[in-house]
């Protein structure tokens, strides 16, 4: 059975029994089907919750299979639409054509001869939604597909991906801000038997909980207040491939709940719906939180924890991997310049590699690669020298970092997220935007760690 069986079909024919009949016949065959006796009926039932695919006479009246391709069209434009009919002239299926349906069918059909055209529409639509995925993540990581480095660290970390990417078991990426957790996540599924269905990331602390519930769950039309058109979700969109959950020690315990029963039956449930969705969907998590802390604080599920926690792989932070700051050095210089291909600077001299090696870099490769990046546009030469990274990538004497010092004196996790970020935000200069993008955070997260350590009691 492939993977587009248990996909929602939606069949449409004014003549009830010929559409409960095909409903019957695809629903033996392995979908899921709901029927519309009629256009009208059809395109309030595609605006409440969206099919995989629309199955539609040509010939109703008032509403028509045309308007029904075209409302189908305006809601999802990658939902195929399968025409049938018992005119057959081909000038009508030339119009559907062009009008965007998938394929056109003329009354009678063999069952087998609608499965093949329902398999083939659902198989383009994957496919298609695959390249857009894939089209996307290359627009956002550039050269970035490869994870650049040959210390022994990232030799172990590279040995682990390779031996866990064939599993279909889930993975927790752990690792500070900035060391690279979605490249890791991206590699297990670049080397898994999945690596041509869709890749989807979303970051947990990214959006309130009500929208990341719908983001990942999806909903139907008028679930909520501004839910003017039906959603999909992320589960489905990744169905078949991999769902990338960073922070998820950040997640909501009411999705947290949600989130388990995914793992546990491989269904969902959209905001608003009465029916759940089968799907198949890896999950990859990362986090830069303790998340046995979290669970022994009652904050995180621990059953959710567990069947997270099936294959934990370590990120090294880039002071444990220093070896690779060269190349790291070389790969951001070459991607800087494709984004800013008016800019001088060409390389960096072995003297100011040398000087940015010795950093301990708290922001990690994040924090580097932007480091680079203000090099390359701001140099106003083709070699780029200590002075130059001196003058333009300044580094205040602020001290030792904060997690050398917990290791001498144990504190709070409270106490030393608050003492590193004061001490990345010393290190950029005190500016705050800066620093908020070196810890991976919203810039109001530090104003907000300010205003409360503020306010306590001393």
């Amino acid at each position: 059975m492939t993977r587009q069986r248990g996909a929602r079909i939606l069949v449409v024919d004014d003549h009830a029994e010929m559409a409960r009949m095909l409903a019957d016949q695809l629903g033996g065959a392995g979908f899921v089907v709901d029927c519309a006796t009629g256009g009208r009926e059809a395109l309030r039932k595609v605006e409440s919750e969206l099919p995989d695919l629309v199955i539609t006479d040509l010939r109703m009246e008032k509403v028509d299979g045309f308007d029904v391709l075209e409302g189908v069209h305006e809601v999802d434009p990658e939902v195929p639409v399968i025409v049938m009919t018992a005119f057959g002239a081909i000038e009508t299926a030339v119009d559907a054509i062009k009008r965007g349906a998938f394929h056109y069918l003329t009354k009678p059909f063999q069952l087998g001869e609608m499965l093949v055209f329902v398999e083939r529409a659902l198989a383009d639509r994957s496919v298609r939604s695959a390249n857009e995925v894939l089209r996307r993540a290359v627009d956002e990581q550039g050269a970035a597909g490869e994870i650049v480095g040959t210390s022994a660290p990232i030799r172990a970390l590279k040995d682990l991906i390779a031996r866990a990417a064939p599993s279909p078991a889930p993975a927790l990426v752990i690792g500070e801000s900035g060391t690279g957790k979605e490249l890791v996540a991206r590699a297990l599924h670049a080397a898994s038997p999945q690596r041509d269905q869709p890749f989807v990331a979303v970051n947990c602390t990214a959006l309130p909980e009500s929208l990341l519930e719908s983001e990942l769950f999806g909903h139907t039309r008028g679930a909520f207040s501004g839910a003017t058109a039906p959603r999909r979700g992320l589960f489905v969109e990744a169905d078949g491939g991999t769902l990338f959950l960073d922070e998820i020690g950040d997640m909501p315990g009411t999705l947290q709940s949600k989130m388990l029963r995914v793992l546990q039956d491989g269904e969902v449930r959209p905001i608003g719906a009465d029916t759940v969705r089968r799907v198949d969907v890896r999950i990859i998590a990362a986090t830069n939180q303790d998340l046995q802390s979290r669970v022994d604080a009652g904050q995180f599920r621990a059953d959710l924890f567990f069947r997270l926690n099936v294959v934990t792989i370590v990120v090294p932070p880039l002071r444990d991997r220093a070896d690779d700051i060269p190349a790291l050095v070389d790969s951001f210089v070459a991607r800087a310049r494709r984004r800013n291909p008016a800019s001088r600077a060409r390389r960096l001299a072995p003297e100011a590699v040398e000087h940015l090696a010795s950093y301990s870099w708290p922001g990690n490769v994040r924090e580097l690669e932007n480091v680079i990046e203000r090099l390359v546009i701001l140099s106003p030469r083709e070699l780029v020298g200590l002075d130059d990274v001196e003058r333009l990538a300044p580094r205040p004497d602020v001290g030792p970092s904060p997690l050398e010092a917990a290791r001498e004196q144990p504190t709070t996790l409270r106490e030393l997220e608050d003492a590193y970020i004061a001490w990345v935000v010393a290190r950029c200069g005190g500016n705050k935007t800066r620093a908020a993008e070196v810890l991976g955070i919203d810039v109001s997260t530090i104003h907000r760690r300010e205003r409360e350590r503020t306010a306590a009691p001393q």
